[in-house]
């Protein structure tokens, strides 16, 4: 399963998460050289500009020689790193630590970490402006409550030289899941993938991107703002879950991969600008933009400036650039994808099979939660709403409850083990769930066979171990029963499967019990309660509590709070 690639003129190097290794091929033929074995799942992977070491994000960082292709002495980070940026002089790597919600800067010439710079939530991709003085940090989801009229995840900029966040870049209402990030050559544009989510209105539809637009938003590298953004989807045909995002080394293409329809974007870099630059002057450059606020609602925009390529394989992730090629790593069928820009005649992408291996039920329904081609339309999967079959941080309206009260999107882990699920606990188990979300968010009639597999898959995943200190949680565990949270959420599952008016729901559904959910992984799924309200822990304890209905923690000192709070996010 390939998550991370680096392309030069003589070899591949691919990150085999499932294997556990770094994959070392002929670019030519496609055929392996070697495996280099690691520890841990690698995540990212980057070269340093002589050409000796690979930097490799598998638990640590852990560079390897690539004349004998050992690893040497690891180097400690941050909670699930992935993305490593090295600087062009090589003196410096960046990783995103996902679960710390921050950077660490490693000195190569110590292999030492001598910063660990806060951003905001789950940074997975990160990207250096060729002078190498600006970090540009994408992170997945939205921080705050959901219950607002704007929620949307934004770009972390970091000044190298002070080792500090030195501005915060906002993308439209509703953006979530950014996944790829890149510099323009001539540095002055950052380029970001993610989900334009229409989390505003009823899920009534799915036609011309009622739920979920896909997009790529253009940021000004020096003024540190966004431009604009603009869709990938055609008019009545989605392109789900853009991933990675790169420029062709000589400027002249912007390239993004569509996980979710298996296809790769190829963009008149010169023209799309062209075609923005137009728009700020008020010159109508399609029916739907004459201004640059008409641009990110325009299915048109890209027209005549953009090349569609369906892949061969299945769940295109990162992408590297050899000269003219570029090669794509399609995650699910672990298999490569060569693609030739310059050819005029547009030859067919060449394959490149990484292992020939049957993939299991759990696999095989991971790939289908993750595959918008089952989707009406394309315009989604199941990841979109739930990354990783998480949460994507936001609020909608389904209809399975009534119109009018939109939910916080919740976590898919131990759902199973857990009914009844939803909100309200609208739906008496997750198999009926899994139904009921391919016919009425999906909008599709499907197999039995799909759901049975996506099922095996939710029920496979296990929960990520909690980034809270062990000293403060053990004291917090005391502060848990103290309070008594422990009888609606006792060991185990940290849930006794019942609902209670906690007397936080409002409007239609004002006096409703809500569904105990499992406190487990909690610590990765905020916002809070049913509607989102509340942003963090904290929050959710004290502000949200004011009657002490759902624990009893208004007396609780802020020492206690802390710890309890610690108690909770180790779970």
């Amino acid at each position: 399963m390939p998550s991370a690639i680096v392309a030069t003129k003589d070899a591949l190097y691919v990150a085999e998460s499932a294997a556990q290794s770094i994959a070392v091929l002929d670019p030519t033929s496609g055929a392996p050289a070697r495996r280099i074995a690691l520890p841990a799942p690698p995540t990212g992977l980057t070269l340093n500009p002589d050409g000796a070491t690979l930097y490799v994000t598998a638990g640590m960082l852990h560079p390897i020689d690539l004349a004998t292709g050992n690893a040497t002495a690891p180097v400690p980070v941050g909670h699930t790193p992935m993305s490593p940026v090295i600087s062009p002089d090589g003196a410096r790597l960046y990783v995103c630590n996902r679960f710390s919600n921050d950077v660490s800067v490693i000195d190569l010439a110590t292999r030492t970490e001598i910063a660990r710079i806060p951003v905001l939530r789950e940074p997975v991709a990160a990207t250096l402006t060729p002078d190498g003085r600006s970090l540009f940090v994408a992170n997945l989801l939205p921080v705050g409550p959901s219950d607002g009229e704007f929620i949307a995840a934004a770009v972390s900029v970091i000044d190298t030289a002070t080792h500090t966040t030195v501005g915060v870049v906002n993308l439209p209402n509703g953006s979530t899941g950014l996944r790829g990030i890149c510099a323009s050559p001539d540095g002055k544009y950052v380029y970001v993938s993610h989900i334009l989510a229409h989390y505003q209105m009823p899920t009534t539809q799915l036609e011309r991107g009622w739920m979920n637009t896909n997009a790529v938003s253009i940021l000004s590298a020096e003024q540190k703002t966004l431009l604009n953004t603009v869709l990938l989807d055609d008019a009545m045909r989605g392109a789900a879950n853009p991933w990675a995002v790169a420029c062709s080394p000589d400027g002249k293409y912007l390239c993004v991969t569509h996980a979710g329809t298996h296809e790769l974007s190829v963009i008149d870099r010169a023209g799309l600008h062209a075609k923005l630059d137009k728009t700020t002057q008020g010159a109508y450059v399609s029916e739907v933009s004459g201004y640059a606020v008409d641009v990110s609602n325009d299915f048109s925009f890209l027209a005549n400036l953009r090349r569609r390529i369906k892949l061969n394989g299945n769940g295109p992730r990162a992408i590297a650039f050899a000269g003219n090629t570029a090669y794509i790593a399609e995650h699910f069928s672990d298999s490569l994808c060569a693609v030739d820009l310059a050819a005029k005649d547009s030859p067919p992408p060449r394959g490149i099979p990484l292992a020939n291996v049957a993939p299991s039920a759990e696999r095989r329904g991971e790939m289908l939660f993750n595959d918008a081609t089952l989707c009406f339309q394309h315009w989604q999967s199941c990841a979109s709403c739930h990354p990783d079959a998480r949460v994507d941080g936001l609020n909608w309206d389904l209809l399975n409850d009534g119109m009018g009260n939109p939910k916080n999107t919740r976590s898919m882990l131990l759902s199973h083990q857990t009914p009844p699920v939803m909100g309200l606990g609208i739906r008496e188990t997750a198999e009926k769930a899994v139904r009921s979300g391919i016919r009425f968010i999906q909008f599709a009639e499907r197999p039995e066979a799909d759901a049975a597999a996506i099922d095996a898959y939710l029920k496979s995943l296990k929960p990520v171990p909690g980034p809270a200190s062990s000293s403060e949680a053990e004291k917090g565990k005391a502060v848990f029963a103290r309070a008594g949270c422990a009888p609606c959420h006792p060991e185990g599952l940290y849930t006794d499967l019942k609902q209670y008016d906690v007397g936080t729901t409002t409007g239609v559904d004002a006096g409703k019990p809500t569904d105990t959910a499992t406190l487990i992984e909690v610590w990765r799924t905020a916002p809070y309660l049913h509607d989102g309200r509340a942003a963090t822990l904290e929050e959710l304890f004290t502000r949200h509590n004011p009657e002490d209905r759902h624990g009893t923690t208004s007396a609780l000192t802020a020492e206690e709070l802390r710890q309890l709070v610690a108690f909770v996010e180790s779970l």
